[in-house]
């Protein structure tokens, strides 16, 4: 099966989660990209820095749109899914965005009532974050931390506190030092120019934020390849 052929069946359907590496160059290294829509918005930046240089994939659907990774608990249920069986040199993973949105309990659904429980609470969060970050050391890969970006006020939608990204990178690092898993702080990163960079009462960001990340993000790959 050639190129072509792959990718037609891929959008016909296929399971497959991501490009398979082996369908390019072998001789680059194989580099994969966990994360939320945070992450959605930095990795075309990332594999554009990066050509030449490194294969970098994403989780992606069948159609070829990106997948969110979101919360922990989705990472537990799919980390297996979206490792495949590629061979990775580097994976750069992040986690905590989606955990820390409220819920409704009955319903599931994201919402704007501070009185309605985290998605997984800090408890939850850092026992499946220890769960996916054992599975992603299976791999043997290098393996990348990148801190939850800021929330910019608790006018967002849903409701997500600032104070509370704090207390969960606080608990993800805490366990990655322990790990000594390499931490990628782009909380700091786009916290000294958010008012610039993030879009008006929403976690997510300009084309000026993603790219800022993205070369933070290339930094860090490159140092392990």
């Amino acid at each position: 099966m050639n190129r072509k052929q792959f990718l037609r069946y891929c959008l016909a359907g296929s399971a497959v989660p991501f490009i398979p590496a082996s369908l390019f160059a072998q001789e680059l290294p194989n580099v994969l990209i966990l994360g939320d829509s945070i992450s959605i918005g930095y990795t075309p930046f990332v594999q554009e820095l990066m050509k030449g240089k490194a294969n970098v994939y994403r989780p992606v659907f069948p159609d070829g749109k990106p997948e969110n990774c979101a919360g922990t608990t989705n990472g537990v249920e799919n980390i297996d899914y979206w490792l495949g069986d590629t061979k990775w040199d580097v994976i750069h993973f992040n986690f905590g965005l989606h955990d820390l949105k409220h819920e409704d309990p009955l319903t599931g659904k994201a919402t704007k009532n501070p009185k309605d429980p985290y998605q997984a609470n800090l408890r939850a969060y850092k026992k499946n974050l220890k769960t996916i970050l054992e599975r992603l050391q299976q791999t043997e890969a290098k393996l990348i931390f990148a801190t939850t970006t800021p929330v910019p006020n608790k006018q967002v939608s849903p409701l997500r506190e600032p104070e509370t990204v704090v207390k969960y990178n606080k608990a993800a690092v805490k366990i990655m030092k322990k790990a000594t898993v390499p931490i990628n702080d782009l909380y700091a990163l786009t916290l000294q120019k958010l008012s610039e960079i993030q879009r008006e009462n929403n976690v997510h960001f300009v084309e000026a934020g993603s790219r800022l990340m993205a070369e933070k993000v290339v930094e860090e790959i490159t140092s392990f390849i």
